[in-house]
């Protein structure tokens, strides 16, 4: 096994052992791919205050997300096409996830489905939805989450229109890869996936093949979807939604502190401040610019997390200061997963729970309930001024 210092050697595994159009479809962003730079960019902007004569012993990054405990406050965001990465990969980053004790989201487009990642857990793991113009798979989808026993829905806000990908769109990405004569010549240099993948029957988006009226293969599969994200969602099918689902709500993609506040009115448990992860508005300010703003206008009325940038335990240490009660990682555990898999999840989630425990160490701090920002230097143009 070889030796994984940080995310960046997963990401370089990642990158040599998983073709080149899922590789591409995690390390992109939209557009021109601004936004998605500068997640992690502006991340560098805040520097940390190193405190001394301090007892560091007995600390622990322990913590709870919307009341539930876990490892430490670092969520598995949602991420489609996971299972293409590595054969069975939601299953497979669910058990490290399950193992660590830090919760997993099971994206609407993910290959494993719903049932699936159940069946290969023992505890309740979150469901992420898109909203579809199709009710009848919407109720449908929430019927399924609810009796697969997910503790809580991730409801994504910021995806009514695809934003357009260029890697994507030039790859040709599909699920199972179409077999043109590029893939094929970059298959062949993939040896170790391909056989991982002939073994398992899991190729399709296995929420939706099988469960959506017309689609039962994966040709069918995205001229459904071209036209199935319902660009009509608002507040008050947000507010349906919540009411159909019942149960622990988290609202993903609030970006501006009015969308925060109307966000909080609707009830639910927590909003994330995600940008998705630069792959929809290129252009929008980053994650972490724009989490003061959105804490200052939601206060304590709602809990507020932190999606889109965080490559590193002490990006974790930065959110968690600033103010956000959890935060969430997609491309630092599909790094792993496609580098080693359940055993590269588990590996991404270790490099960052020492550097959050090491860095809160040396902040002078034993526990991340005692975060704040006097941890922090941050730049006093951080936000910007804004016309």
């Amino acid at each position: 096994m070889p030796v994984i210092t940080c995310i960046d050697d997963l990401k370089r595994l990642h990158r040599k052992r998983t073709p080149k159009m899922f590789y591409d479809y995690c390390e992109s962003g939209s557009w021109t791919e601004q936004t998605f730079r500068e997640n992690t960019t502006d991340f560098d902007r805040i520097r940390l205050r190193q405190r001394v004569a301090v007892d560091m012993e007995g600390r622990s990054t322990a913590a709870k997300m919307i009341g539930q405990d876990v490892a430490m406050p670092v969520a598995l965001a949602p991420v489609g096409l996971t299972g293409m990465q590595r054969a069975d990969g939601e299953i497979r980053a669910a058990r490290a996830a399950e193992q660590f004790g830090v919760p997993f989201t099971l994206s609407t487009m993910s290959i494993c489905s719903i049932e699936d990642v159940a069946a290969h857990t023992t505890k309740p793991f979150w469901f992420q939805l898109y909203v579809m113009r199709d009710q009848d798979f919407l109720k449908n989808v929430i019927r399924r989450a609810q009796d697969a026993g997910c503790s809580a829905l991730v409801l994504t806000l910021d995806l009514q229109i695809l934003g357009q990908r260029h890697k994507d769109l030039k790859n040709g990405l599909s699920a199972p890869p179409k077999l043109t004569p590029a893939v094929i010549a970059d298959l062949a240099t993939k040896w170790q996936w391909g056989l991982e993948m002939l073994r398992t029957k899991r190729r399709g988006f296995g929420n939706i093949i099988g469960h959506a009226k017309g689609v039962d293969d994966p040709s069918s599969l995205f001229t459904w979807t071209a036209q199935q994200f319902d660009p009509r969602l608002d507040w008050s099918k947000v507010e349906a939604i919540r009411d159909m689902w019942g149960g622990p709500l988290i609202l993903k993609g609030v970006m501006e502190p009015e969308d925060a506040v109307m966000a909080a009115k609707t009830g639910c448990d927590a909003i994330v401040v995600s940008n998705h992860g630069g792959r929809q508005l290129d252009g929008a300010l980053s994650s972490i610019r724009m989490l003061p703003a959105i804490l200052d206008a939601v206060g304590d009325r709602v809990e507020v997390h932190l999606d889109s940038g965080i490559r590193s335990g002490q990006d974790v240490l930065k959110a968690l200061a600033m103010g956000a009660k959890g935060t969430y990682i997609g491309r630092a555990f599909v790094h792993g997963l496609g580098a080693m898999g359940e055993k590269g999840v588990t590996a991404a989630l270790e490099v960052i729970r020492r550097e959050l425990d090491i860095s809160m160490a040396l902040c002078g701090r034993k526990s991340v309930q005692e975060f704040d920002r006097d941890m922090l230097r941050v730049p006093e143009d951080f936000t910007g001024r804004w016309m």
